[in-house]
């Protein structure tokens, strides 16, 4: 029986992808050469220094342990400035209404993300009162796909993994879901998120029926 939902933040909750992408580029380009979309699209669910590996490695660039640590304070300060334009209301569509119906309906929800940022966003969309536990990237030491983040999330509420739900935006993070035994539900498109147990195109489209309908689902 499914007693806990645990939802990735960026693109699931809200979209920050784009102040991600933005702060990468502006770094990228800060060290002589350019960030594409494209290549922000593989950041998905990657850990902040782990994003930065990469986009050094797309650069050709070689860094010390010490000047990554900085390079990624600095990224961070670009970001977090970008995000306090983030104000309630701009949470994706049917988001904070799918939350509400699921607490009223008695389930725990747990936020598991890779952000660090994640209690800032939350505050500033005014949703914080909707989780009652948040697993950011400040409490995991392990990136997704490895599964950390959900089974933390799953013990903070006070359920097993086969008791819970998990909606994530990413490949890496259904992985995530797969590895910890819990059920997912991929947002976004079929085609992408192959592994996941439904796919949805946004919150808007989730349903207590739909929650109910992967108890079907062996765990």
């Amino acid at each position: 029986m499914i007693k806990a939902c645990l939802f990735d933040l960026d693109g699931v909750v809200v979209d920050t992808a784009v102040y991600h992408y933005k702060a990468w580029k502006k770094l990228a380009n800060s060290l002589g050469f350019d960030f594409t979309e494209v290549q922000n699209e593989e950041l998905k669910g990657v850990s902040r220094m782990d994003s930065l590996k990469k986009i050094l490695a797309w650069g050709g660039v070689s860094k010390s342990g010490e000047e990554m640590n900085a390079l990624a304070t600095q990224k961070n300060e670009w970001y977090v400035d970008m995000i306090q334009q983030i104000k309630p209301g701009e949470e994706l569509p049917g988001a904070k209404e799918f939350l509400q119906k699921i607490r009223e309906a008695g389930y725990k929800t747990a936020l598991g993300s890779a952000s660090k940022n994640a209690g800032i966003i939350l505050n500033n969309l005014g949703i914080t009162n909707l989780f009652d536990a948040i697993i950011d990237g400040n409490s995991v030491t392990h990136s997704k796909p490895d599964p950390e983040v959900f089974l933390k999330g799953a013990e903070a509420v006070g359920v097993q993994p086969n008791e819970s739900v998990v909606f994530e935006d990413a490949v890496a993070g259904i992985e995530a879901a797969i590895a910890g035994g819990m059920y997912s539900v991929g947002i976004g498109q079929p085609e992408v998120l192959t592994k996941a147990d439904i796919v949805v195109p946004g919150l808007y489209d989730m349903s207590i029926e739909k929650l109910k309908s992967l108890e079907k689902i062996s765990k």
